[in-house]
């Protein structure tokens, strides 16, 4: 068995460039975890070639959440192998219903990004152990916090976290803070481990994880005291208002407008007991 690592790169906006990691396994088959955005179904195609393999060998693909730049490529994928999509229940109506997931969390250019709806086959859960082929079994891992059930998925010493662990330096973005929290203990408290590959960032080996782990855990606990300082002396009640004053204390202004880390923030919010709704 081997992991391939395939980076897509996408813009949200003209401004706003981003990449995500599509994770290739390779064995007798292969498979996916994530799918990547829209429209960059070829490249992973021409990766495969590369490597002498075929889109037709692709028999599933496991999805970690339901957003665009981890769904965008799987219902083409599924039309032109017949593959089995495996998806977490709780993130099964966005990937099923796009237009329901752009009514509840739109953002820019979101259809360029999601793509189709694309039917579950598979519907797994916490503690599931799924044959893939011979001596080669995935097990699910639920890690919510940053989308409502998201989770990893455990590949013999190999841990797929999606966007399980907030980044250092990059935006937090999480609609949970405690079940955030907890999914950084899960991952930390996994044994045996030895490679755990996220969705936007690069490898991290048993020598690091526990410090991006620490970091991601001081990113929550900085924005949850920065919040409650806010609620306590700035008495604010709006959450635009709220947002953009944990913006300017942490002089990140380009945030303001941000409509996902907004959602951060009110996960925040919603922490403290003197947060009142208006």
């Amino acid at each position: 068995m081997r992991v391939h690592q395939i980076r897509i790169d996408f813009a949200v906006t003209e401004q706003v460039k981003r990449y995500v990691f599509v994770y290739l396994i390779e064995a007798k088959s292969c498979y996916l975890i994530d799918s990547g955005v829209y429209g960059s179904e070829e490249q992973v195609a021409r990766y495969m070639k590369t490597i002498g393999r075929d889109i037709s060998e692709v028999k599933a693909i496991f999805l970690t959440h339901a957003h665009p730049d981890h769904i965008g490529t799987a219902a083409w994928f599924r039309e032109h192998t017949g593959c089995k999509i495996y998806a977490s229940q709780g993130e099964r109506a966005w990937i099923e219903n796009v237009d329901l997931q752009y009514q509840e969390r739109p953002i820019p250019n979101f259809y360029k990004l999601a793509g189709k709806s694309i039917k579950v086959d598979v519907t797994v859960r916490d503690g599931d152990l799924i044959p893939l082929e011979d001596n080669l079994n995935i097990q699910v891992i639920s890690t919510p916090g940053h989308s409502v059930d998201e989770v990893s998925y455990r590949l013999k010493n190999s841990l797929f976290l999606g966007d399980a662990i907030p980044v250092k330096g990059d935006i937090p973005i999480y609609i949970n803070m405690h079940d955030a929290f907890r999914s950084l203990q899960t991952i930390r408290n996994l044994n045996g481990i030895c490679n755990y590959y996220p969705a936007w960032d690069h490898t991290y080996s048993v020598s690091n994880i526990d410090k991006k782990i620490n970091d991601a855990e001081h990113i929550i606990s900085m924005l949850d005291e920065q919040v409650q300082t806010i609620l306590e002396i700035d008495r604010a009640t709006d959450i635009t208002i709220i947002t953009n004053l944990v913006c300017e204390r942490l002089k990140m202004p380009y945030l303001k407008e941000n409509p996902l880390f907004r959602k951060t923030v009110l996960a925040h919010c919603l922490n403290h007991s003197n947060y009142k709704t208006v």
